[in-house]
């Protein structure tokens, strides 16, 4: 294994050899991001390297009642599934994870985007050696969140750097998350523990990327044909009429729901805001693929709810829509991120995509501020400060998070593109 991944590594070298990056003039607040993202995100790779470890977020603690005054929940059995609050020394250090977490495929990811922003040769070289400690999950099964682990690290490696061992580890990967796909039921199975009978969680979605992209490199259309059933599916049981996500569904064995619940959010009924954001994201990819226009038509409905949801002045939400708000309530940044991720390509597919070119761009500024960024040196090494991750289980709330952080750096890449087009 050690000799394969020493060879995969040249191989991702020799790649990258030719691809040379020409940074574009940039607004000052966009170079000023860069900057202090590509910093931070060197930092952490230097400190991390030869560790197989990847960083996840900042060890928090939590009050049981600052909760309970969050969830307003009369059943306080949420209180039993509190993780331990983490030992006093950990407090505020980093919060590192191996390979098989289901975040470890943001760090690299976040790598690639920067240095395709900056030509920066350092970023590069992390990128490849980040990128290919995962090699060992294109074997993985037991989860869903391959497409997050292996699409955003060797998806960005393919795009950037391409060459046939990494198309070999996409494929493998996207034959082990279509064998989770059961075809009476129509999706993809998400979660193997718990009570539920056929879990399929909204964060699924953005999943499907994966499987498009292998059906692009292999010219098989099974790929297609999964993520296409499973979206369809989602976007009959997932949403409400008014077009907030559930976060869980699950279903019987003859297809039928089981049960509706949002386990990451302030109640079953609630509309926790990294799903929304997950659901406009997963339906704007759909209608790339597909021009399917009934996903064109979702994402478009997704979007307008939470243009309508979101009463913060900065644009960032709170961790739920309906939290209750207050100068305390926990903030998501990793939410916003995805949504302007999400808004600026959805804006490139309708006549008055302006609105949510608009709307990015203002999440984007107010992430770029001081508010948000991280000063150099600072916040162990993450460039983005105040995401929640899950407070109902008193689990990161309130820290960075390395999926803020790269879908952070998508929607820069993506909003640089767009002004560079205009």
């Amino acid at each position: 294994m050690k000799r394969n991944s020493l060879l995969f590594a040249t191989a991702l070298l020799i790649g990258l050899t030719g691809c040379k990056n020409t940074p574009v003039q940039k607004e000052a607040w966009i170079s000023n991001a860069l900057d202090a993202a590509s910093y931070q995100l060197k930092l952490t790779a230097e400190e991390l390297s030869g560790t197989n470890k990847l960083p996840r977020s900042i060890y928090s603690g939590y009050d049981v009642n600052f909760l309970d005054a969050q969830l307003q929940r009369e059943n306080k059995a949420y209180i039993d599934s509190l993780r331990p609050n983490p030992a006093a020394l950990q407090l505020g250090q980093r919060h590192l994870c191996g390979i098989s977490d289901w975040t470890s495929g943001f760090f690299p990811g976040s790598l690639w985007y920067a240095y395709e922003m900056t030509g920066d040769e350092e970023l590069k070289k992390r990128a490849v050696e980040y990128t290919n400690i995962l090699n060992p999950i294109r074997e993985l099964k037991g989860t869903h969140d391959i497409g997050f682990m292996m699409n955003c690290s060797y998806g960005n490696a393919l795009r950037l750097a391409p060459n046939d061992t990494i198309k070999a580890v996409l494929v493998e990967t996207a034959d082990n998350l279509c064998a989770r796909f059961n075809p009476e039921i129509g999706c993809i199975r998400s979660w193997d523990f718990g009570a539920w009978n056929f879990p399929v969680i909204i964060d699924n979605m953005m999943n499907l990327d994966l499987l498009f992209n292998v059906s692009k490199l292999t010219g098989n259309e099974k790929y297609k044909n999964v993520a296409v059933k499973h979206a369809q599916t989602t976007m009959k049981n997932h949403f409400r009429p008014d077009y907030t996500s559930y976060h869980v569904v699950s279903y019987n064995n003859d297809g039928s729901v089981e049960i509706k619940q949002t386990h990451q959010g302030k109640n079953a009924e609630s509309a926790w805001s990294r799903g929304q954001a997950w659901g406009v994201y997963g339906y704007t990819s759909c209608y790339r693929e597909t021009q399917d226009t009934a996903f064109l038509q979702e994402a478009v409905h997704i979007a307008g709810m939470i243009m309508e949801r979101v009463k913060t002045d900065d644009l960032i939400p709170y961790w739920d829509y309906d939290a209750p708000a207050g100068e305390k309530t926990p903030r998501d940044a990793s939410a916003a991120a995805v949504t302007a991720s999400a808004f600026l390509e959805l804006s490139t597919f309708i006549p008055d995509g302006k609105k949510y070119f608009d709307y990015a761009e203002t999440i984007l500024k107010n992430l770029s501020s001081p508010d948000y960024l991280s000063a150099k040196g600072s916040n162990q090494g993450y460039v983005l400060m105040h995401s929640t991750g899950s407070l109902p289980h008193g689990s990161e709330i309130d820290v960075p998070l390395n999926y803020a952080d790269y879908y952070y750096l998508e929607a820069l890449k993506r909003y640089i593109d767009l002004q560079n087009k205009g």
